[in-house]
């Protein structure tokens, strides 16, 4: 290859070293020798070439250039100076580099001012890595799970007919809902108010996240994100600070949401964890606190009033906020503007017609804050009642619930509970009045309806309400003795077991017994039972008149005591507790056995009083109470809510003759005022030992209803004498609560058949009291009042009776039972007792008390002893 072909070493960079190297480097071939030596020549003491400036050093590099090979004629318009210097090292190769920054050929400040082609491609390089890293970004996010906090719920209770009757518990007030239960309305009112291109845009809006970017940056006001995505990215997946590193996040989060997720799931979730005020997070919570309804039920105004809120709940609520500039007046005008601007914004989007539009001129009313806490009225007690059940039938605790998030569907019928309230609060406002009376202070009532055919507690009254500091739930509160209405116990143990005189045989409810007043009770041997001061115990009634013997269904009508008392023996008093806790009644709440545990020294609550009268009304069939159906968390069912099994707890023919009985109660005895209900209905009352209780319970076919009257002292809680109470000597259970059970029931009841009782047959056969007077079919009838009084024969086969001897001749100075007023009648012109030595107790402590017959000591009378036989 010839020599003039062969390429020059490559240039090592420009300049004056560029030059010197060029001038320094050997010619190729046999021509450059000369050269080489001139080169030399012109070198220093050191050997180095010297150059006599700039222009030598341009002339050294073109000759180092233009050397070996055929040399070309350099033509006049390439000659020397800088032009030319530069056109030769842009012939160069070895002269050019990729970025020619500082720029080659140029000296001085142009050598860096970079080029417009420079400062071009500078641009759609740094654009262009800006894209891929943002794609690698996109790649690589994950979209977060939603955050805990924004997922946390309260427990939602609700109605029998699934709506819903207040949410409470957890960290947040919340109810998550699915868009198909968002009306449309509300979504419109949003997306118009909000982000009126969100069902197109990609979840995120540039302007806007560059306007919150360069505020933030330069310290100004922070901003939030400005589409729905975004905000919903911030409420459910990120923290709620205002930070670039946040926005940041949330702009690479809610492209990547808004490319996977469906808009409907991304609105529904904006909804579900915004921040509505008054403690509301999410829609539905909101549309609870603000108008009391669901938020399926909300209607394009109030719709766009929630939107408005969203703008900052404190300064668009308008019942007022925090601060001066939150006062209601601001705040209302604030949110009547924004209200009416959404609307138009509504029509002016498409969203809604102009023509419906018109029809939204007034604001809409939103209730009360303080109604929206959910626990007024009796909504506090069935709330506490479901949370029992739950915890009853599942391994959860209250620390569980009380995390919320659970759908608590309960047994609870709107209507009835608002009946029954009524019906308390009628009576209340009727016979009490505490700024005039002393003793209409602190008197309470409680209250429990229950199906008896299913065990539903389909209502209860537990007092005046959480909100007016009321707590106790006295719809199950167990420590109310229950006095007389005890007694179907009894008679039905003597219907099944019989007494200790008819060998295992029941006994028919035509059996006589002595029911005069102060008869002394024997036990079985025929001794005389003794009392506290080791007299015999004698049985006091309500008045001193002269019953005789007469019939057990007669003795429940005028709810004689000295008759149940004796049968009580008679039957075997664990015989009495096996048949009450058949029905349904708690073995806790069971004063201890002895003689006055026949006349109702129990407590158990109104909830478990009203179901077991409701094995009566469906012929012994007995289902345990319940008050809860359902319960969901996140969608799942719980295991545990199957309806209770019934079971046989009573023949049907017992169950039956008791109904018979009691059905008598209130059509000639001591609950006529139940009459004016004008169906078929049985029942029973009772009135505890000095007034300091007063029930009535009874049923119907369909309904089995349980009401209760007592006062308590507010600070120990104990019951207080009810003697005096509305302006009456004594308050009976044939009175106030009989009243109040009618009405109710005849609101209940309402619409529904009036279904009689299965006819009751004849049962057991008539077994007297020892002393009981033979029938003489030759001799005329006597009257009960003209029926000596007599007492029963020490032994067991009988004997003539004697004559009653007087109170004086028989009462010992520490028999309580001679020594107090005793009992109470039932109502009316009725002289019956109803509860007469019945011990009392505190609401708070079950059981026993410290009267009449509760803590008494030995025998049957005041210890606890085995099953009697």
């Amino acid at each position: 290859m010839s020599e003039h072909r062969r390429k020059p070493p490559q240039s090592q960079g420009g300049g004056r070293a560029a030059a010197r190297r060029g001038a320094q480097q050997p010619p190729y071939g046999r021509r450059a020798a000369p050269q080489r030596t001139a080169n030399r020549s012109s070198a220093g003491p050191m050997g180095e070439e010297s150059y006599g400036g700039r222009a030598e050093a341009r002339r050294a590099s073109q000759r180092a250039a233009g050397g070996g090979g055929r040399r070309r004629a350099v033509p006049s318009h390439e000659g020397g100076g800088r032009a030319a210097g530069r056109r030769a090292a842009a012939r160069d190769p070895q002269q050019r580099r990729f970025i020619d920054y500082p720029r080659a050929g140029k000296f001085g400040l142009r050598r860096w001012v970079p080029s417009f082609k420079q400062v071009l491609g500078a641009g759609i390089c740094f654009f262009g890595v800006m894209v891929a890293l943002a794609g690698v970004a996109l790649a690589l996010v994950s979209k977060p799970n939603v955050n805990e906090a924004a997922k946390a719920e309260s427990n939602v209770y609700y109605w029998s007919d699934g709506t819903r009757i207040t949410a409470t518990g957890g960290d947040v007030n919340r109810q998550i809902v699915p868009i198909t239960e968002i009306p449309v309305s509300m979504q419109s009112a949003v997306i118009a108010a909000e982000n009126e291109t969100f069902e197109d845009d990609s979840g995120v809006d540039p302007k806007g996240i560059a306007r919150a970017v360069f505020n933030m940056a330069r310290g100004g006001d922070t901003q939030s994100g400005s589409t729905i995505t975004q905000q919903y990215v911030k409420n459910a997946m990120l923290s709620q600070e205002q930070t670039l590193t946040r926005k940041v996040k949330e702009l690479f989060i809610s492209i990547k949401v808004g490319a996977t997720e469906e808009k409907d799931d991304i609105l529904a979730g904006y909804l579900n964890t915004a921040y509505y005020g008054r403690g509301a997070y999410g829609i539905q919570a909101a549309a609870q606190a603000y108008f009391g309804k669901n938020c399926d039920r909300l209607n394009p105004s109030e719709s766009a009033f929630l939107s408005a809120v969203l703008n900052g709940p404190n300064l668009y609520d308008p019942a007022g906020g925090i601060g001066d500039n939150a006062t209601k007046e601001l705040n209302l005008q604030r949110a009547t503007d924004r209200w009416s601007w959404t609307l138009d914004r509504e029509v002016k989007i498409g969203k809604m017609s102009a023509a419906e539009r018109a029809k939204y001129t007034k604001f809409p009313k939103t209730i009360d804050p303080n109604l929206a806490k959910g626990l007024s009225g009796q909504t506090g007690y069935l709330v506490e009642t479901a949370q029992k059940y739950v915890i009853k039938q599942t391994d959860l605790n209250a620390d569980d619930l009380s995390k919320g998030g659970y759908q608590i569907h309960t047994t609870f019928d709107k209507t009835k509970t608002k009946a029954l309230e009524t019906s308390v609060n009628a009576s209340r406002k009727v016979y009490l009045d505490s700024k005039k009376r002393e003793k209409d202070k602190f008197v309470q009532f409680g209250g429990a309806s229950v199906d008896p055919r299913s065990g539903k507690i389909v209502a209860l009254y537990g007092g005046e309400g959480y909100d007016q500091n009321h707590f106790n739930n006295n719809a199950d509160t167990s420590g109310v003795p229950v006095g007389s209405t005890w007694k179907p116990y009894v008679l039905a143990a003597a219907m099944k077991y019989g007494t200790y005189k008819s060998d295992g045989e029941g006994i028919s409810p035509q059996s006589k017994y002595n029911g005069n007043d102060k008869v002394v009770i024997k036990d079985r041997n025929g001794q005389p039972i003794p009392g506290p001061g080791g007299e015999p115990f004698r049985q006091k009634n309500e008045g001193d008149k002269r019953w005789g013997y007469i019939t057990l269904e007669k003795a429940m009508e005028q709810s004689i005591n000295s008759p149940f008392a004796q049968l009580g023996v008679d039957v075997g008093l664990g015989n009495v507790k096996e048949i009450a806790m058949g029905t349904g009644i708690l073995e806790e709440t069971m004063d201890r056995l002895n003689v006055s545990y026949s006349l109702g020294t129990s407590t158990p609550s109104a909830i478990r009083m009203a179901d077991s009268y409701g094995t009566f009304a469906t012929s012994g069939v007995h289902v345990e109470p319940y008050s809860v159906t359902k319960v969901e968390k996140e969608g799942q069912e719980l295991k545990g809510f199957e309806p209770p099994k019934s079971k046989q707890a009573l023949d049907n023919n017992v169950a039956n003759n008791v109904t018979k009985v009691l059905q008598n109660v209130i059509k000639n005895g001591t609950a006529q005022k139940a009459r004016a209900l004008n169906r078929f209905a049985a029942g029973k009352t009772g009135t505890t030992d000095e007034n300091k209780s007063a029930w009535f319970v009874g049923y119907t076919k369909q309904l089995s209803t349980s009401i209760a009257m007592f006062r308590t002292d507010p600070e120990s809680k104990k019951l207080l004498s009810m003697n005096g109470t509305g302006g009456f000597d004594s308050i009976h259970g044939g009175a106030i609560p009989t009243e109040i059970w009618t009405d109710y029931m005849r609101a209940a009841l309402k619409g529904q058949p009036d279904k009689p009782f299965p006819a009751a047959e004849p049962i057991g056969d008539k077994v007297d009291q020892d002393g009981a007077p033979s029938p003489t079919p030759t001799a005329p009838s006597q009257s009960p009042s003209a029926t000596p009084s007599v007492t029963p024969s020490r032994t067991p086969g009988g004997g003539k009776p004697s004559t009653s001897p007087s109170p004086s001749d028989t009462c010992g100075v520490f028999d309580p039972q001679c020594q107090t007023d005793g009992g109470t009648s039932d109502g009316g012109t009725t002289t019956g007792s109803d509860g007469g030595s019945t011990a009392s107790s505190s609401p708070s402590e079950p059981g026993g008390g410290n009267g009449n017959g509760g803590n008494g000591n030995g025998g049957l009378f005041g210890g606890p002893t085995s099953r009697e036989e």
